[in-house]
């Protein structure tokens, strides 16, 4: 069966991640989480204290780069990939409110984007993978066979990162979420480098309104209409 490359972008918290775990997992192709990339690279510069609030060395980040080792790992446990950073894992703490509130400014420079582009092109050279991130579709794989766009109201984003975080056994505001959801969308939006936007040939899917049981269908069909050449 002929192998393809799905590229799945859009805002954060519209729950890329999710469904390309499902997607991936259903087609039996490899999950790159691109985000969880960048949040490990924002957890050595917060641990090195290179950021902080209303504070950022991005030169002492940059000279840093070549120390900085990220990879994913199998979980036998869940089954799914963790993120590890220099050989710890770190999966539970890149999820963290307090990595969300700086990744963006990170993954902005233009430096820490080409070295995670050129691992992201490493992974998928063979095909046969689900990449999201931010910037897939138009920089990374901007031939994958399948790109899709993925938008929710900030409101509908902001409730479900409040209530991911708050299982997790965070003490949260929705009202702090809803602030770093939409800190994030200018910031991602705004950059010079690789900004967040859809690519033209992108299959848009808003999906404030839909459960995740129904968007990995949509996708799924998409996916197979590809792989058997449908469209």
């Amino acid at each position: 069966m002929k192998k393809i490359t799905i590229a799945i972008d859009g805002y954060s918290s519209t729950g890329k991640s999710t469904v390309a775990k499902m997607l991936a997992k259903e087609l039996s192709y490899v999950y790159v989480d691109t985000g969880a990339m960048y949040r490990a690279v924002t957890l050595y510069a917060m641990r090195k204290i290179f950021i902080k609030e209303g504070h950022f060395d991005k030169e002492a980040l940059i000279r840093h780069l070549f120390m900085i080792s990220v990879k994913f790992q199998m979980n036998e446990k869940t089954g799914i990939a963790d993120m590890y950073l220099n050989g710890e894992n770190v999966e539970r703490e890149i999820r963290t409110l307090e990595v969300s509130n700086f990744v963006s400014q990170v993954a902005a420079i233009p430096e820490v984007r080409k070295l995670m582009v050129k691992k992201q092109h490493e992974m998928g050279k063979e095909k046969g993978i689900v990449m999201d991130g931010r910037d897939i579709g138009t920089v990374v794989f901007p031939d994958a066979e399948l790109k899709v766009f993925m938008t929710a109201t900030a409101d509908e984003r902001a409730r479900r990162r409040f209530e991911e975080l708050k299982a997790n056994g965070d003490d949260v505001s929705y009202e702090a979420v809803l602030e770093n959801v939409q800190k994030r969308d200018q910031l991602d939006t705004s950059r010079k480098d690789s900004p967040l936007v859809q690519a033209e040939d992108a299959i848009l899917l808003d999906n404030t309104d839909t459960n995740i049981e129904d968007q990995f269908h949509i996708l799924l069909q998409l996916a197979k209409d590809r792989i058997f050449g449908r469209c």
